[in-house]
């Protein structure tokens, strides 16, 4: 296991003196000790990327080529799997069969992006002159990527794949509660054939290597996924240099049932969107709207559901609700759980828990009569924390689901089909899911709308986010 930073496909101790500690969160132990990138370790980073990218090595290194690389290292990937998956639930605290997917997807979104690097072109602009007019896609640059400690590799690997595909380089800094696996990956990217500086690693501190990646004018693009505080933040900082910024932010998801909807499978799809990953999902389905006619029937079901859904050891195979990620974070969560109790009815769970007496584990939590303006409905959790609100009409369903600064993701259950196309279509939200929730595909683009962040991660979309359009004009008079 790495804990140094890799920078130019070189492992090497931070210059700022300083490291991180990761801790399993199921346990309490500490997993390693990792060398904690400062601002002259950004700097190295950058200009490692940079160097890279201005290389005549690098422009003439065939898309093809990076493509095959790409799919080299999801098959690298792929062979190592269940140790990769092991370390991203120690480091993590969810189940490992939530680990196994997640890395399984990582997989694919190399090999998909691996397909792409080659199929990137402009066209031809008939003009009114006659002039040969055509548009070219040409990489942004070097990229900063920032991601998250819920899918560590996952969401690195949204980044950095189609970072690579459009011939970008990359400076990763991935959260300093997860950084592992994201050196297992620049481990992959290296054996793989990559160059040096085309992927460099540096875990580190948010409010030090973070701002200093976001700040670094040999950065020509952020792409971050987080919290939107975080986002805002970071699009201060962007502004000084007119660096690119996607970003993938926080969500506060409706999951919607209504009365005609296969209630079983409704109700395990709510199970589904809000504990799979203890909730620390940015698109979960925190908010259950419930047609009224069949609201008591709903919460019966789903309370049964929640109360067998025990905290566990992640990696007993029986395990579905996992470690939250952090101390910090659990007691943020707890905090959330006391506020509900003032303001809606708790029905189940509500109450931190331990495996051996050890470990940051909270019970699957529902909560009952709940309107928007509690805090428990209009702020994001980030936890195993349901609220289920009431409705009696397909408007109110639509203006509830609306009522929010976010617009990450959502989920209709109904077996009208005319009425899901038309509450899909109504609903503000990047992704809306019909009968299923929390579905995933390298190939279906993923982002959000209003306070959600701007851009989109993965599909052919992604790949707008990592290149410029460039015109060339040839005069034929």
């Amino acid at each position: 296991m790495h804990t140094d930073l890799f920078i130019a496909n070189e492992w090497r101790k931070a210059t700022s003196g300083q490291t991180l500690e990761v801790m399993n969160p199921a346990t309490e132990e500490i997993l390693a000790s990792i060398e904690a990138a400062g601002e002259a370790d950004v700097d190295a980073a950058v200009m490692s990327a940079r160097d890279r990218f201005d290389s005549d090595e690098w422009r003439r290194l065939s898309a093809r080529k990076r493509g095959a690389m790409l799919y080299r290292a999801g098959e690298l990937l792929a062979q190592r799997a269940k140790e990769v998956a092991k370390l991203e639930t120690l480091q993590n605290g969810k189940p490992f069969f939530e680990s196994s997917i997640d890395i399984a997807m990582t997989v694919e979104t190399l090999k998909y992006y691996g397909g792409w690097a080659d199929k990137l072109g402009g066209n031809v602009v008939p003009v009114a002159s006659g002039d040969f007019v055509y548009t070219d896609r040409v990489p942004v640059g070097v990229v900063g990527a920032i991601v998250p400690w819920n899918f560590p590799l996952n969401l690195a690997s949204w980044k950095v794949a189609p970072a690579l595909a459009a011939g970008c380089t990359v400076v990763l800094k991935p959260a300093a509660e997860t950084p592992l696996t994201a050196l297992v990956l620049a481990e992959i990217i290296q054996q793989a054939g990559f160059p040096p500086g085309a992927l460099n690693v540096i875990p580190g501190r948010g409010t030090t290597a973070g701002v200093a990646l976001v700040k670094h004018p040999g950065v020509d693009k952020i792409a971050f996924t987080g919290s939107t505080e975080v986002g805002r933040q970071i699009m201060r900082h962007a502004a000084d240099t007119m660096k690119r910024v996607t970003l993938e932010l926080g969500g506060k998801s409706p999951n919607v049932i209504f009365a005609d909807a296969d209630l079983k499978a409704a109700v395990r799809g709510a199970q589904n969107g809000i504990f799979y990953g203890k909730g620390e999902v940015c698109a979960a389905g925190s908010r259950l709207l419930v047609e009224r006619s069949v609201h008591d029937v709903v919460v019966e079901q789903l309370v049964a559901r929640a109360k067998k859904l025990v905290p566990g050891d992640p990696f007993d195979e029986n395990t579905r609700l996992g470690a939250i990620v952090s101390r910090r974070q659990h007691e943020r969560v707890m905090s959330y759980i006391v506020a509900g109790k003032s303001e809606a009815s708790l029905v189940a769970g509500g109450n931190a828990t331990s495996v051996n007496g050890k470990g940051f584990f909270i019970e699957a939590t529902v909560f009952d009569d709940a309107k928007p303006g509690m805090r428990i409905v209009d702020e994001e959790i980030f936890g195993p924390v349901l609220s289920v609100i009431a409705f009696d009409d397909q408007d109110e369903a639509i203006h509830i689901a609306n009522q929010s600064m976010y617009g990450l993701a959502a989920g209709i259950w109904t077996k009208d089909i005319q009425k899901a196309f038309r509450v899909a279509r109504a609903i503000r939200a990047g992704t809306v899911w019909v009968n299923t929730y929390n579905m995933y595909d390298p190939a279906a683009p993923f982002g959000g709308f209003k306070q959600s962040g701007y851009g989109r991660e993965l599909g052919r979309e992604a790949l707008d986010g990592y290149t410029e359009t460039k015109t060339v004009w040839m005069g034929l008079r």
